[in-house]
């Protein structure tokens, strides 16, 4: 496994991180996510990604670190709502969310703890970076961030307090590689691509109506990306992360298989050169109607 450096915050992180979303349904039981939880980190992925939002995620991940390998995992956790009795993107809100993050996760600190899509107008208001900043001086949270795309994220990236951020990457979605990661870079800060894989539209001969992926798979059409002699998921994986600027991408599922095939198709590197700026070129011919997926 390959890990990097999180901008300039001493945290390394696997360069495929796990994103929890999917351990928080109530289809699954606690041994399963036990399980799943020690096999991702057996096999050297040390970046977990996880919300508020993602059903019970957070408290799983509470049940499996309370007792097990919390000096193991780089935890990132997402706040700015859901606080019975506390207005949503306030000072309070986000003081409270890391409060119970904490709580329910069963850890004395977080690693990374990013506001999660949250607008331009809320940003600017800064009380809610400026709760993240003051949790952080606390040594609650190691560091700090935006999660989220398009404008919002453009502006998001002024905010000097911010270490890291997260949105949406892949070969169908290469916007930010216009400037984005070039500033993220300069300014010595991490990036963690989510959605790597694009959610997957080659799995569709028809338009997938209300898919995850259904955006993606116009572009693919529209972009003329021929899969039927490569891997489409390991060319994907393989694009997003060897793009420079990307600090990790975040993959979620529950099959292990899944994991393995995700790890050995980041063993074999980087892609072809030509096959990669082939990849940039269809998408730029396009690029100027197509925004990031949120």
């Amino acid at each position: 496994m390959v890990y990097n450096e999180l901008g300039k915050t001493g945290i390394r992180i696997s360069s495929i991180g796990y994103g929890a979303g999917h351990i928080g349904s109530d289809g699954m039981d606690e041994k399963t996510v036990e399980n799943l939880l020690h096999y991702i980190i057996d096999k050297g992925i040390n970046f977990i990604d996880t919300a508020r939002g993602y059903g019970l995620s957070e408290e799983r991940i509470g049940t499996f670190l309370s007792v097990k390998r919390r000096k193991d995992v780089v935890l990132c956790t997402k706040v700015g709502y859901g606080i019975e009795g506390v207005e949503d993107w306030t000072y309070d809100c986000i003081i409270k969310g890391v409060e119970r993050a904490l709580s329910v996760m069963k850890t004395d600190y977080l690693d990374i703890v990013l506001l999660h899509t949250c607008p331009q107008w809320i940003l600017e208001k800064f009380d809610v970076v400026k709760a993240l900043d003051d949790m952080k001086r606390k040594g609650l949270i190691k560091a700090i961030g935006y999660s989220g795309d398009n404008e919002d994220l453009e502006f998001a990236l002024n905010i000097n307090e911010f270490d890291c951020y997260e949105g949406s990457f892949n070969i169908f979605d290469q916007k930010k590689s216009a400037w984005v990661l070039d500033k993220i870079q300069s300014d010595n800060k991490g990036f963690i691509a989510k959605r790597p894989v694009a959610n997957a539209p080659w799995r569709f001969n028809e338009t997938p109506h209300g898919d995850y992926c259904e955006e993606y798979w116009h572009r693919m059409k529209k972009m003329n990306v021929d899969f039927k002699s490569v891997d489409p998921a390991e060319v994907a994986l393989r694009f997003t992360c060897f793009t420079k600027g990307i600090t990790s991408a975040i993959i979620g599922t529950t099959n292990t298989k899944h994991i393995d095939d995700n790890i050995s198709f980041l063993e074999k590197g980087q892609l072809d050169t030509s096959l990669y700026f082939a990849l940039k070129k269809a998408f730029f011919n396009n690029s100027q109607i197509w925004r990031s997926e949120v």
